[in-house]
């Protein structure tokens, strides 16, 4: 059993605890939250404390590309189709014992910044791989690609040896989903037919979609690099004359419910109650949008509709990190929203939340503690009314997963 004490805590769904404690059971899930002196101290229970931490749920990664990370500052491109390019020639000269050890890293580093749980995509298995190894929590999604009609179903058989491989390594805490990867990636018969294999499997779906400028002017007129680029590979492109979100759902990519919608950047008011009537949710990664110039997405109107929205932090090639206090400092949250945005709408964004995201008895034993300072009550990232803020950016003094502690800062 595990007991942790702490200055604050925050159990998201409830008003901040002052001088607060959480109790996770053997089984790994919270068996009591509240002020110190009403948590049990079983005998033989470890206990730690904090008294100057702010103790919260494990904080909710909703987009990252772990195999990417020992690529950190080192593709740059005048523009977003040329570091696409670029990140794949990279990724053509990696082997695989070097994505798997720059997934376990990944990995390692989500714990040191809070995360317990990441919602990752990538195309060879490195994070499935690891999160197993090393018991972490999280969802990947196997790439596909293929933007030749043609292609379908030489796409379709590796998509499947893939899956056949990685649910193995499947567990309570570890799922593994399907992400179609991109409109200028992925032609319409593979959007479908890997739609279709997800349908059939129950398997999780993420897509990229409305990021860029140049994949809306794929989507809607036929032209711009992406266009090029494929024309120049002997590959028709027409004209969809719809927004790329329209584009996908159209397709019937949506129909699951549930679908985990990638950056989002280019989506209209039309585009964004398409996203609300067919269920899906979006991974909002700010820094990666700005840093691309692809943008600001809108946020405020996405989470005005209701729709589940959780933060991510893209690949640390966008970013160079996998700090979530960043992105909600870029995203101009309020306090209680920074906190929400983190824990339980990221989960819920993953459909989730009935297992993490707050400290509720029952749920799992994930949580965070973080270091504590005085700022002022508009802080984006404040931690509560009474002006304690977590402070980006910040390493955890501590982060445990079902129970489990992963890291801690000595």
């Amino acid at each position: 059993m595990l007991r942790v004490q702490a200055g604050w805590v925050y159990p998201v769904a409830a008003p901040p605890i002052h001088d607060g404690a959480v109790l996770v059971d053997d089984r790994g899930t919270i068996a009591a939250v509240g002020p110190d002196t009403t948590v049990p101290r079983p005998e033989g229970a470890r206990t730690l404390a904090f008294p100057g931490g702010a103790l919260m749920p494990g904080l909710v990664n909703c987009h990252t590309h772990l195999e990417l990370t020992r690529f950190a500052g080192r593709v740059n491109e005048p523009t977003f189709p040329l570091w696409i390019r670029s990140l794949r020639a990279m990724k053509d000269a990696t082997t695989e014992e070097e994505f798997t050890r720059a997934a376990e890293q990944g990995v390692r580093d989500c714990w040191a910044a809070g995360v317990t749980c990441v919602a990752d995509t990538g195309s060879t298995g490195a994070a499935m791989q690891a999160l197993h190894a090393l018991g972490g929590r999280g969802i990947a999604y196997q790439e596909v690609f293929g933007p030749d009609p043609a292609q379908e179903p030489a796409s379709i058989a590796e998509l499947t040896a893939a899956l056949d491989r990685l649910r193995t390594l499947a567990s309570e805490r570890l799922r593994v989903g399907v992400s179609p990867h991109a409109p200028y990636t992925v032609s319409a018969p593979l959007y479908r037919a890997s739609v279709a294999l997800a349908r059939r499997e129950n398997l999780p779906l993420a897509v990229h979609v409305a990021e860029s400028p140049a994949e809306s002017e794929l989507v809607r007129h036929g032209t711009g690099p992406f266009a090029d680029a494929l024309r120049a590979r002997g590959i028709a492109i027409d004209a969809r004359h719809v927004s790329p979100i329209r584009f996908l759902v159209d397709l019937g990519v949506m129909d699951l419910g549930g679908c985990l919608c990638i950056h989002c950047v280019q989506a209209d008011p039309a585009d964004v109650a398409l996203l609300k009537r067919v269920g899906a949710c979006v991974a909002h990664c700010p820094r990666s949008n700005r840093d691309h110039g692809h943008g600001r997405a809108p946020l405020a109107a996405f989470r005005s509709a209701g729709i589940p929205v959780g933060l991510g932090t893209d690949s640390v090639v966008s970013t160079g990190d996998v700090e979530l206090w960043r992105e909600a400092h870029a995203a101009g949250l309020g306090p209680e929203a920074a906190i929400r945005m983190l824990t339980l709408e990221g989960a819920r964004a993953l459909g989730l939340e009935t297992q993490i995201g707050s400290l509720e008895v029952g749920k799992q034993g994930d949580v965070a503690v973080f270091p504590v300072t005085t700022r002022p009550p508009h802080h984006p990232t404040a931690a509560s009314p009474d002006r304690l803020t977590v402070a980006p950016p910040t390493a955890a003094h501590l982060t445990v997963v079902a129970g489990r502690v992963v890291h801690e800062l000595h």
